[in-house]
């Protein structure tokens, strides 16, 4: 069966509208959709929902609810970042997830390119890649105690603009034991992980988040995953489901 539930429309960085992307999930035969709009973030408002537009979004997923429930079900959430400020009532699922790090009283967007990467690397960590993915993914460690979500978002978005290892070694100690930490953080929450092909449908990664080892590592110790595409746009609704279910077996 079908499903997404990580979606983006044009209330916050989605290209799509969403009764569009209804329309799609339909055509494509989905049995679920839900959306997942980037929650506010006050000191960066270039990505998320406003706090009007917010209350709007949330108006019309409930009227598509009623007006499409005879051909799919509909899913009001939220992509909720650790750094947000916003109420979560009134959503059937959030979705918890990284973008920032909170360093010498400023916020550093982890995921906006490559040489801002650096750049803050550089500026906060004294190069050392190393001290930026351990706070990373201790912030990671503490997603659920934050936001009660329901799934955990693109686990290791911190590797966005590593695919081809030359800012940091994904098998350096340092890395693993830092990504373990996290994993053995959530596992021991009722968080599911969602598999997500959206850096793949934006050409920044070849695999799916997070990496085939972190996969196992969740898989091996009982952690449930779903799928979803982190979709932005309609015609990438279900970009990768079919590669990524070859690339696991």
């Amino acid at each position: 069966m079908l499903y997404n539930y990580h979606t983006h429309t044009t209330y916050c960085d989605g290209k799509t509208p969403a009764e569009a992307m209804v329309q799609k999930a339909i055509e494509l035969k989905l049995f679920e959709i839900g959306f997942s709009g980037h929650s506010y973030t006050p000191f960066d408002l270039e990505p998320c929902m406003t706090l009007e537009g917010t209350e709007e979004y949330k108006k019309e997923i409930t009227i598509l609810k009623e007006k499409y429930k005879d051909k799919i079900k509909i899913l009001l959430g939220i992509e909720y970042d650790y750094y947000s400020e916003c109420s979560l009532e009134g959503y059937d699922y959030i979705l918890g997830s990284v973008h920032y790090l909170y360093k010498n009283g400023e916020y550093i967007c982890i995921d906006y390119s490559r040489e801002k990467q650096i750049e803050a690397v550089n500026k906060y960590y004294n190069g050392d890649f190393y001290s930026y993915i351990e706070d990373y993914y201790a912030t990671v460690a503490k997603l659920y105690s934050k936001t009660k979500c329901d799934i955990i978002g693109h686990f290791d978005l911190i590797t966005k603009y590593n695919s081809d290892g030359s800012l940091f070694d994904t098998n350096h100690p340092r890395y693993i034991a830092a990504w373990q930490r996290a994993a053995d953080a959530i596992i021991k929450t009722p968080a599911v992980v969602e598999i997500n092909t959206g850096g793949i449908a934006r050409g920044h990664v070849k695999s799916p988040y997070p990496a085939k080892e972190i996969i196992d590592y969740f898989k091996a110790n009982g952690k449930k995953m779903i799928f979803s595409s982190d979709c932005h746009n309609k015609d990438f609704l279900l970009c990768g489901y079919e590669d990524v279910k070859k690339y696991l077996e």
